[in-house]
């Protein structure tokens, strides 16, 4: 039996709650950021309600609190990342797979969060515009790619670190949907030819919006509202090098799948990796690129933390996750069926639908609906929502610095 998982030391919740409100004293918190910052106090708690398992055999009870479902939690959310893993995995092609990362340059940051919704769109469109313009060229490979492309937004220090994701198939469908067209072995397209379209695709977007009028310039991008001073700061991006990296995945697609699936249905940290929270200080871990993969222990002031937290905090329905060429919109089963075939692949079963209990009695070895002690069945109770401020936490917007509408 795997042993029940068991809570960390320290929890980003235990953060906001202890630190949370001083911080909006503070700091402004725009309304999105500070009802983010609610839901996250008041998952798993009296808040939000929840219910109450007995057994009448042995007398045996608990209480489970309801979760937040907020996507940027880091508790929840959890049965939907492993459905999408199993739905990314049961999708793979028995070919080749390429990891691929569109990294936006620091010049370009304060710009991407005054306007995200709009800068992340443009992520998206230029670096998916950019492989499947480049895989279509007859000199290069001539065949429609598939791809599956993942936001991050954030680095192993939680700064601000916008980069896009892609999982791209090593090969692709003629123009005709006749034959499979392999790319050559250990190699997909060239990273200079991908970095400078890339980088011509997303300031072509750039200046389109900026002379419809459609970039409210503020803050530490107020001077970009002279033209002369865009057209400058323009230059320099387009004589940068733009970083690209493009690389068959050690492993495999599915190591690359599983890496991105950790964070598939939330932001910034894991609990996991939150080591202490001691005097206004929190301390994590993390990766060392630069230094052999080395774990390193940072620490921050809570506030900071908040901060750095707050940066990664999406647009509302903002989506995240999307699919490509061979894989995007409504031809995605029947390209697929028809790669599969051209590729001798065997057939695939649909899977069986499992419920989150079932999932559960997977991760941990334990069935939730009977009693840990006897094994008898256990009897659920619902319990309503705390309204006590206690338990319910700060509730109003404006606590975290925020705008109050209701």
């Amino acid at each position: 039996m795997i042993p029940h998982p068991t809570r960390p030391v320290v929890e980003v919740a235990d953060i906001l709650r202890a630190h949370g409100e001083a911080y909006g004293a503070r700091h402004a918190v725009s309304p999105l950021q500070a009802a983010v910052l609610r839901r996250l106090v008041a998952c798993r708690t009296a808040a939000l309600g929840g219910h109450r398992d007995a057994c009448d055999r042995c007398g045996y009870a608990r209480v489970s609190y309801n979760s937040c479902r907020d996507r940027h939690c880091p508790k929840c959310q959890g049965v939907k990342r492993a459905q999408w893993l199993e739905k990314r995995l049961e999708r793979l092609l028995p070919v080749e797979h390429f990891h691929v990362v569109f990294t936006l340059p620091a010049a370009l940051h304060p710009l991407a969060l005054y306007h995200p919704r709009r800068l992340y769109n443009l992520l998206f469109h230029a670096a998916s515009q950019t492989l499947l313009t480049l895989a279509a060229d007859r000199k290069r490979l001539g065949a429609q790619i598939g791809i599956t492309a993942l936001l991050h937004t954030w680095g192993q220090k939680l700064l601000f670190h916008p980069h896009l994701h892609c999982v791209v198939t090593g090969g692709g469908l003629s123009p005709d949907g006749r034959r499979w067209i392999a790319a050559r072995r250990g190699y997909l397209l060239p990273v200079k030819v991908l970095g400078r379209l890339f980088r011509g695709k997303f300031l072509a977007g750039v200046k389109e919006a900026y002379y419809a009028g459609q970039l409210t310039l503020g803050g530490s991008t107020a001077t970009l509202a002279d033209p002369q001073a865009f057209r400058r700061w323009l230059d320099a991006l387009y004589r940068k090098d733009w970083v690209v990296y493009a690389k068959r995945p050690f492993g495999g697609a599915q190591q690359v799948f599983r890496y991105l699936g950790r964070y598939s249905h939330r932001v910034a940290l894991a609990n996991s990796r939150l080591l202490t929270l001691e005097d206004g200080q929190v301390s994590f871990r993390w990766k060392d690129y630069a230094d052999a993969d080395r774990t390193k222990v940072m620490r921050l002031t809570a506030d900071e933390f908040i901060r750095r937290f707050l940066l990664h905090v999406l647009p509302k329905r903002f989506v995240r996750i999307r699919h490509f060429g061979l894989l995007a919109g409504r031809k995605v089963a029947t390209q697929w069926a028809r790669c599969r075939q051209l590729l001798g692949g065997p057939d695939v079963e649909p899977p069986v639908e499992r419920t989150w209990l079932d999932r559960l009695r997977e991760w941990t070895g334990q069935d939730l609906s009977c009693c840990p002690q006897c094994q008898g069945p256990l009897t659920r109770q619902p319990l309503e929502a705390t309204t006590t401020a206690q338990a319910r936490g700060p509730r109003r917007l404006d606590a975290f610095g925020g705008v109050d509408s209701s």
